[in-house]
């Protein structure tokens, strides 16, 4: 057993002292004590605590490895966020305003995966446990919403009738206006029994849709999401942004960084979180490589009121980002790429000299070395807004405009 002062956090939320060694579960400035394993800690006690240090709200936390930060309080966890944003833009050589940070409310995650398993006496769902593959059951979830905690039973059902004991089933679930839309991965072939054992499941637990392995086996409610007044069916397992208010909240930055433009082309628009809002005030092109996203996004709007034009494409925007001559037409964008970034995309951008652009990003890194990009060509960065919808999470989102400097 050793001392230590843990002198930051990582990208991962597990506090860093000299070594480097990891230390899950504590907080910069905290003196401990552990016994090196690796480059990790273990057996952790706390000496000195933090004054960031608060009670974890949730009983399953210490155990559970959905959550990162519920030890930290939220004051802590923002100036962090904060921090990381300016970390990985400073490493490029770029300073930015950053604004205040937006978290969504303890039990509001509307969509999340989920581990089941059989058992030698049943069946059990939950998260994973930190750093292991030992299903944790979190029947007081604070990180859920309410209207999602059906997915317990559901879930461990599924193991019982879908699964081996040696095959964990993963169960991604998601609210909709429908009910909960569940979409399955890893169990049984799909075969007669199995259809009718899982339709009757669907039943027994009121499920809107069940997908097992890409399949849909039954629809018993459209599982429909709102964006703006256009009502979507996403196909199973699609992207959704964590939480409702968490999505408003980058709704409302887009729309004010986009709000003089009359022609907007959305890159990487899945379902059309950000497409059909937009399109109440000027036409759009939606592009988006998953070919069912982009269709029930155009269903979505067919059977809409009140929006303008919303054309589609199916594209792949890693190996053919629009060009120049296809911007030409659009004074505005909005792209919301996965971790990865959009080099290629924003290269086309800038070399299109497309006026103004909101780019939301859910990787401070990759966002970080796209602005850098952008600014290298004449762009201006505006205010950077963090979006935390993963509370507790070492996740880091964001939003942030650039424009075209003209002078």
């Amino acid at each position: 057993m050793t001392t230590h002062q843990i002198n930051r956090l990582g990208h991962q939320g597990d506090g860093i002292a000299e070594g480097p060694l990891f230390a899950p579960l504590t907080l910069p400035g905290e003196e401990i004590t552990g016994t090196p394993d690796g480059q990790t800690l273990r057996d952790i006690r706390i000496v000195t605590p933090s004054p960031d240090r608060v009670a974890p709200p949730c009983r399953h936390f210490k155990s559970c490895g959905g959550c990162q930060l519920q030890h930290a309080s939220d004051d802590f966890t923002a100036r962090w966020k904060r921090q990381v944003i300016e970390t990985a833009l400073a490493a490029h050589d770029i300073s930015a305003e950053i604004g205040p940070v937006y978290t969504s409310l303890p039990n509001s995650r509307r969509r999340a995966t989920l581990a089941a398993r059989r058992t030698k006496k049943g069946a059990m769902a939950g998260f994973h446990a930190r750093g292991s593959d030992t299903i944790i059951e979190i029947p007081d979830c604070r990180l859920l919403h309410p209207e999602l905690m059906p997915i317990l039973p559901l879930a461990e059902d599924l193991a019982l009738d879908g699964t081996s004991r040696k095959a964990p089933l993963a169960v991604s679930v998601t609210l909709s206006l429908g009910g909960l839309d569940v979409a399955v991965h890893g169990g049984k072939p799909l075969d007669g029994p199995l259809r009718i054992t899982l339709a009757g499941l669907a039943q027994k637990h009121d499920v809107a849709r069940l997908a097992w392995d890409g399949e849909v086996v039954v629809t018993r409610r459209p599982p429909q999401q709102g964006f703006g007044s256009a009502l979507v069916t996403p196909p199973p397992g699609a992207f959704l942004q964590a939480t409702a208010e968490g999505e408003a909240a980058l709704l409302a930055e887009t729309e004010m960084i986009l709000n003089d433009a009359t022609r907007i082309v959305d890159l990487f628009a899945g379902c059309g979180t950000f497409a059909l809002p937009l399109a109440r005030r000027a036409p759009v092109h939606a592009v988006e490589g998953d070919r069912a996203m982009i269709e029930a996004l155009d269903a979505g709007w067919r059977h809409a009121q009140g929006l303008k034009p919303v054309t589609t494409e199916a594209r792949d925007l890693f190996r053919r980002p629009l060009l120049p001559d296809e911007l030409a037409r659009f004074d505005g964008a909005v792209i919301d790429p996965p971790r990865a970034g959009a080099e290629a995309q924003i290269a086309e951008i800038a070399r299109a000299r497309l006026p103004r652009l909101a780019y939301v990003s859910c990787n401070p890194l990759s966002f970080a070395r796209d602005a850098r990009h952008l600014m290298s060509q004449g762009y201006l960065i505006g205010p950077v807004r963090v979006i935390d919808q993963f509370r507790w999470s070492a996740h880091v989102e964001l939003v942030a405009g650039f424009t075209l400097n003209t002078e």
